[in-house]
């Protein structure tokens, strides 16, 4: 292995450890100043900030710990990723998961007027301090997506210093909560932030927590073979790595048609990943992996050639019935057992494991089959809305209409739309 791919695995193996999370919460517990304390940071025309914001009542009523609130701007265009498709997504997503986490978000619009809310910013910004914000929040959050004006009201600069605080804690997004060193994001995440409390000892209650993850719909004797679950991983993407095998056998689990469409990593296709982006990534797979049950680093990060490399081999693998067995292995190789992927010798491990030909296989490694394929792929993800990896459509059985999704933790709800379909 080289120096410098050596030294990469280690700092990557850091990020992504139990260690580094330690030290973060160790620190963050001793810049502790009276009760234990969580920051919530709120955008007014944030979807997923309004499913949120209706469980911070409930979360105060649990635990032993007081909310602190700010006020937020919307992410920049280069934090977004794809600030086209950005809010698109972020509506289309919330409203897909909203009535499963038990909140509400109106129908009756699909994008609030900038000025709506800058009033709504302002009416906020006058109960941050208050113990009623959220109660206001889901008031005001009620209003604007039904589409009834806000009065206008004295111009607000908490946005603004919010958006400050948010960035020096080390976050860009909204819907996020900060508690000593460690962040969560939208409700998806409060199960992790429950958890962490009820450890420490915080919770109010015995039982179980406010907030926990949806159970899919079950399928039970419903036949779901006329319905297609098209998967687009990519071989560089942490999430990718700890969803793979739970795609692939709920896929299996339910007897769908599975079309396996590998695309090329975001930041290969030109998508922005600021470095605050890229560590929340790493610290939030290894948090998401350890609450599956899943294994996450040590780590080789195949950027750049390695990958191409990997690639151009699918359309070999994809011959002998072997593309979904090779990317298991692949991911599972690069972001789990450390092996050398940028390497041919690490290649040529994957690729026995997988039960292929090596001197088969490296014949293939200066071909550009793969180019188009991938090209084609992106495309379609694309056209359905979608720019990150992983992400499923599901399509077919009684329902006319795609439905399209990202993200590894919304495997429960493509399960829910596979049983939706069935008959």
């Amino acid at each position: 292995m080289k120096p410098t791919t050596l030294i990469k695995m280690l700092v990557m193996g850091f990020i992504a450890s139990d260690a580094r999370r330690q030290i973060a919460r160790a620190r963050g517990r001793l810049a502790r100043r009276g009760q234990p304390t969580i920051h919530y940071f709120h955008q007014v025309d944030d979807p997923h900030s309004h499913l949120a914001v209706q469980k911070i009542d409930a979360l105060a009523n649990r635990y032993k710990v007081r909310f602190k609130f700010h006020l937020v701007q919307n992410p920049t265009d280069h934090e977004q990723g794809d600030a086209l498709r950005f809010p698109v997504w972020a509506l289309r997503d919330a409203r897909a998961i909203a009535s499963d986490y038990g909140t509400e978000l109106p129908q009756n619009i699909d994008q609030i007027e900038n000025h709506q809310a800058k009033h709504a910013e302002s009416y906020l910004s006058r109960y941050l301090a208050d113990s009623d914000f959220a109660r206001e929040a889901v008031a005001i959050g009620h209003r604007l997506w039904s589409g009834d004006p806000i009065e206008e009201l004295p111009a607000s600069n908490a946005a603004a210093d919010g958006s400050a605080l948010r960035t020096k804690l080390g976050h860009w997004l909204s819907a996020t909560f900060y508690f000593e060193g460690e962040w969560y994001w939208g409700v998806d995440r409060l199960v992790h932030l429950e958890n962490r409390l009820r450890d420490m000892g915080l919770s109010n209650a015995p039982g179980g927590i406010c907030v926990p993850r949806p159970t899919p719909e079950p399928l039970d004797d419903k036949d779901a073979s006329a319905v297609t679950l098209e998967f687009f991983p990519s071989l560089r993407s942490p999430y990718t790595a700890i969803s793979f095998d739970r795609a692939i056998a709920l896929a299996q689990r339910t007897k769908v048609k599975l079309k396996l469409r590998p695309v090329m990593p975001m930041m290969m296709r030109g998508v922005p990943a600021p470095r605050v982006k890229q560590l929340y990534i790493m610290t939030d797979t290894k948090r998401e992996a350890d609450y599956y049950g899943q294994k996450f680093g040590p780590v080789v990060d195949p950027f750049g050639e390695p990958v191409k490399r990997a690639f151009a081999l699918l359309p070999f693998m994809a011959e002998q019935g072997l593309s979904i067995d090779y990317c298991a292995n692949y991911l599972r190789a690069a972001w789990c057992e450390g092996v050398d992927i940028t390497t041919k010798q690490g290649l040529q491990q994957v690729v026995e494991e997988t039960g292929a030909n090596w001197q088969e296989a490296q014949n293939q490694l200066a071909n550009n089959i793969w180019k188009p394929l991938l090209e084609n792929n992106v495309s379609d993800m694309l056209a359905a809305g979608l720019w990150g990896v992983p992400s499923f459509r599901v399509t077919g059985g009684t329902i006319e209409e795609p439905f399209c999704c990202w993200g590894q933790d919304r495997l429960w709800r493509v399960e829910s739309e596979i049983s939706r379909r069935s008959v």
